[in-house]
Parts: C-alpha cells; structure tokens; sequence
C-alpha cells in the first residue's frame, strides 16, 4: 500500500508533498493499480483531509502542469461552486452571464453533475455554448464575450488518469469531495475568484486551505440554508483568504421573500435551457431574479469592476431588465458579432 494512502487511513500527520509526488509517478507509470486508486478516492471523500494534507496534494499537481502564458487577467472573475446543497437551477452559470453583460470580465470553471441533474457543463452543451480548450482560447473569448466557458484543460490530467484507472468505477461516487476541491484545482490567472460552499462541504477546513490561497482574491460564500449560493432570502457570509468576513443578512440588499420552490430548476432537463434563458430575461420570476443578481453583485465586487455593494446589484438588475443578459447568452451561441461593450460608467466602479 503507498505510503499516501497508509497517511490518510491513520491520519495522524499531514501527507507531504514528496508523498504526493511519488504517487502521481507511480499512477503515471501504471504501478499505483485499481484498488490502491480506488482505495486513495474513498478514503479521501470518506473524512475530509487536514488542510496540509490538502495543500501538499494541490502543490505536487500545480508543478505537474504545462506552462501557462505569463501575466494575469487584470480585472477577471472566476465564479465556481462546491455542488451539493439544496436542487436549484444554475445560478452561478446565470450570474456569470448576468454580471459579464454588466461589463465584469467573468470565466466560469464548472463540472458535469455529481450530486445534481445538470451540472453547469451539462447545462452549457445543452445551450449551445462552447467550452474554451486552451489560455489562448479563454482570452480570445473574454475579449470577445466578456465571459468564458473554460473546458477541462484547466483541471490536472492526474485527475483523468485516476478515472481512467478505476473503470468501470464511475467518478461520480467521488463527487461530493470533487466538488469540494475542484475551485481549488481550476489554474486560472484571474484576479479574483468567488466559490459557493454547499452544507456538503466543510467551511472550516476549506477556510483554512484558502488562507493558504496567494495571488488572487478568493472569497468563500457561505449560507444559513446550506446552498453553494448566496440567496436572497437566506443570511449570507463572505470569507476571504485575506482575512475578511463579510455578513450580507437576508433583506439587506435585496427584499428576503420566497424559498427553493422559487429556485427550482425545469422539471425535465430538456427544458433546462429555455428556462435559463427566461432565468436571464428576469421572467422566471422575481425571488430568481434577485438570487441571481446578488451573485452577480459578488462578482462585480470581487473583481474591483464595482466597489458598492448596493449599486454592483443595480448594475445586475438592469443588465437583466434591458435584455443585455440573454441578449449575450444568445450570441454566444450563435457564435454572433462582438456586440460593443457597454460605455455607461457606474458610479463607484
């Protein structure tokens, strides 16, 4: 048994970033077999690891990864959420459209569903809308859209190898401690990332891998009903790897009426992308509406494009009330012209 695996099963110490290095070789080689994969992938979403543990193991994949371009996407937002929590539809794949037709340059890392009906890739094929499969791709996009769809590439290529190695075992057993960890495999050269953790996640043992977080704001959103969302009628928590903790009390920023039957998403998932879009048009109803543009609202804080809080969620009502949301969700389906970018200042940008 490898020494990685003998240290999550004792959990008396961290697992180091060596012990990580000589597995990803041995799984790289073929000598890390089916059960010991098996056996790593269980016992990790068994009991959640020590944030070392966890950090160690980012490390020993982030030096694993091709060379990215250099620089940084000045301005950019990653939005991603943990999964798990109560059913709704996809509001962090809304508030990416409804926040970048507010001028935030937005890239939206997601998964297929583990624990839901439709995860935000499941729901983006569905629409029509491509994922970038390269930097250069991604940047493209941006400049063009504003937002971008990112495709596997983001993630490490260990992690394709582990599913490899466990068929006809499915990954999806695996999902909840995927989900938890993903916003933290995703290399993106953003700015700023926001990540909703669901009740199936651990908020303390994430707070503290996120403090280890450098060269990007990172902020947690946390809720009293255990969704991997801010809502509008629950009382919402921001931490961030800085040190900040920001309370966003229900009704605070937008009136606290309606519930998850507000939030529901289309009862058959072939229906899922006519209600996206009606989400993005602000005719699915006003509790979805303002869900979707306090999420925005975080987004274009974050990111530095707005600083007020009152007038970040204004931006994304109005991007909702002209048409400019779906209006941009549909020509990136089309693949249509670049629509001129919005020369409207808002006040405290």
């Amino acid at each position: 048994m490898h020494d990685a695996l003998i240290g999550l099963l004792e959990r008396r110490a961290p697992v180091g970033r060596e012990t990580w290095r000589s597995l990803w070789d041995q799984l790289g080689d073929g000598r890390l077999d089916r059960a010991q994969a098996l056996a790593l992938l269980t016992s990790l979403a068994t009991a959640f690891p020590d944030h070392e543990t966890l950090r160690h193991l980012l490390d020993s994949l982030a030096e694993r990864r091709p060379a990215r371009p250099a620089g940084r996407w000045a301005g950019t937002v990653n939005v991603v959420g943990t999964g798990g929590g109560p059913r709704t539809f996809n509001i962090s794949t809304a508030s990416a459209f409804v926040a970048a037709a507010a001028g935030v340059r937005v890239v939206k890392t997601g998964s297929r569903a583990y624990t839901s009906s439709l995860g935000s890739v499941d729901l983006l094929e569905r629409l029509g809308v491509p994922l970038t499969s390269s930097y250069e791709q991604t940047a493209e996009t941006l400049d063009r859209y504003g937002v971008a769809f990112t495709g596997p590439f983001v993630y490490p290529a260990q992690l394709t190898r582990l599913a490899r190695t466990i068929v006809p075992t499915s990954m999806k057993p695996f999902g909840r401690f995927l989900n938890a960890l993903g916003p933290f495999l995703a290399d993106l050269p953003v700015t700023a990332q926001v990540t909703g953790v669901s009740s199936a996640a651990p908020p303390a043992g994430l707070r503290a891998l996120a403090a280890t977080v450098t060269g990007r704001v990172l902020w947690l959103t946390v809720n009293d009903r255990g969704a991997d969302e801010l809502l509008a009628f629950a009382d919402n928590t921001i931490h961030g790897n800085d040190g900040l903790e920001l309370r966003l009390p229900a009704g605070e920023l937008v009136p606290a009426d309606g519930g998850f039957a507000d939030l529901a998403p289309a009862v058959a998932p072939a229906a899922a992308p006519g209600h996206f879009l009606s989400v993005l048009a602000g005719a699915a109803g006003a509790v979805a509406t303002r869900t979707v543009c306090l999420n925005a609202a975080a987004l274009a804080v974050a990111s530095g494009h707005i600083t007020d809080w009152t007038r970040a969620v204004a931006a994304a009502e109005e991007a909702v009330r002209d048409g400019a949301a779906r209006d941009l969700a549909e020509r990136i389906r089309a693949g249509g012209a670049r629509r001129p970018a919005r020369t409207k200042e808002v006040s405290g940008a």
